[in-house]
């Protein structure tokens, strides 16, 4: 198939006037006036960026990765489609070892049965925390940073990133060991600058949820937030709901970031997509009142947010459309550990597509080269 006549944003992320040829999931070639002997789909009027990544998801459209089931799975996987999201990390929550273990091999038996959006890998955001900055994850199970659990939960199904908190006792040796197989995060954590600055140091190199579940930034006492400013290479991670973060913190993130290190997640839950109404995450009721997630006691609890949406209010906040463009596709891809496959239009990269009409909205979504139906 042939894509003909739309603006591209290809691997340098300026928009070209150019054809894309797809063959056997992959992108082909790239140039103009690419001849059609194979169908074309005339996308005049419109843009063609990279399909969507999401590397921190619980879950959205009714499912959840905490439901180790294929059917749950594949409901997150044709939601996040339909919203521009081609490839995913399901993101587990702090919970005993045997309920990981489950909800992994769940993931690695769905894994090639996907309808919609496509399973990089796991997202294991707990159980290695500080209960000083648990939010709502469960205060039974966190525990100390294990490499043994890791390493057997990372051969069950592997892991794209893993969350950890900088300042408990063994983060620095256990993040060294760990950021060999994949990406070592700070989160959930009350670390100061000089414990953070450490931790960048020891294998650590990305920041769950930026601002959320850490101290603030002071004047005098900076934090984990200021190091990751201050890092000039670590890579952050936000939630761009409008509810997570104020648009003025997030225009200066993106700022200070730079366009390389700023990345967008959803952080949603099974409430994603779906009404409001009382759910469960993580063992935990969750109460959804005009999309806005919270525990009983008023925790925020994950969101209802997608990428697409995130990505249409930074757009509104000011944000310049390649930047945010980026935090959604490529710069989640890297810290994925995925950038050799998707994130970007590339030659041989797969063939995740989104065409957006001139209103910036979704009008196909391809994945793997398939043009993706609701």
């Amino acid at each position: 198939m042939i894509l003909k006549n739309a603006v591209v944003y290809g691997a340098d992320f300026a928009p070209q006037k150019l054809d894309i040829a797809v063959s056997d999931g992959v992108i082909a070639r790239l140039g103009a006036a690419l001849p059609d002997a194979d169908g074309a789909l005339d996308c005049a009027g419109c843009t063609v960026v990279p399909g969507f990544v999401d590397i921190h998801i619980h879950g959205g459209g009714g499912g959840d990765m905490a439901d180790a089931d294929a059917a749950s799975l594949q409901r997150m996987s044709r939601y996040l489609a339909a919203r521009g999201v081609t490839s995913f990390c399901p993101a587990s929550m702090t919970l005993p070892f045997e309920e990981l273990r489950a909800q992994f091999a769940a993931v690695e038996a769905f894994k090639g049965s996907e309808q919609g959006a496509h399973i990089l890998g796991v997202r294991m955001e707990g159980p290695y925390i500080s209960m000083e900055k648990k939010g709502a994850q469960c205060a039974d199970y966190v525990r100390a940073p294990d490499l043994a659990e890791f390493c057997a939960l990372d051969a069950v199904s592997p892991v794209c990133a893993v969350d950890v908190a900088p300042e408990v006792d063994g983060a620095l040796d256990f993040a060294e060991e760990a950021s060999k197989r994949c990406t070592v995060s700070a989160g959930h954590t009350a670390a100061t600058f000089d414990e953070t600055e450490t931790a960048l140091a020891h294998g650590f190199s990305h920041a769950t949820h930026l601002f959320n579940a850490m101290p603030p930034i002071r004047n005098r006492d900076p934090g984990a937030v200021t190091a990751f400013f201050d890092s000039g290479t670590a890579t952050a991670e936000m939630i761009c709901d409008g509810f997570h973060n104020h648009p003025a913190v997030v225009r200066m993130a993106f700022r200070l970031l730079g366009p390389d290190r700023a990345v967008v997640v959803s952080d949603s839950m099974r409430a994603a997509g779906c009404e409001d109404g009382v759910y469960v995450l993580g063992g935990q009721e969750v109460f959804v009142r005009d999309g806005k997630a919270r525990l009983a006691d008023g925790t925020i609890a994950a969101s209802t947010t997608n990428l697409f949406e995130e990505f249409c209010n930074l757009l509104s906040w000011g944000v310049p459309f390649a930047d945010a463009l980026r935090a959604c596709t490529i710069n989640p891809a890297r810290v994925a550990g995925a950038a050799d496959t998707v994130g970007s239009i590339e030659a041989g990269k797969c063939a995740d597509l989104l065409v957006l009409d001139a209103e910036l909205r979704i009008r196909r979504v391809m994945i793997r080269g398939r043009l993706y139906e609701p």
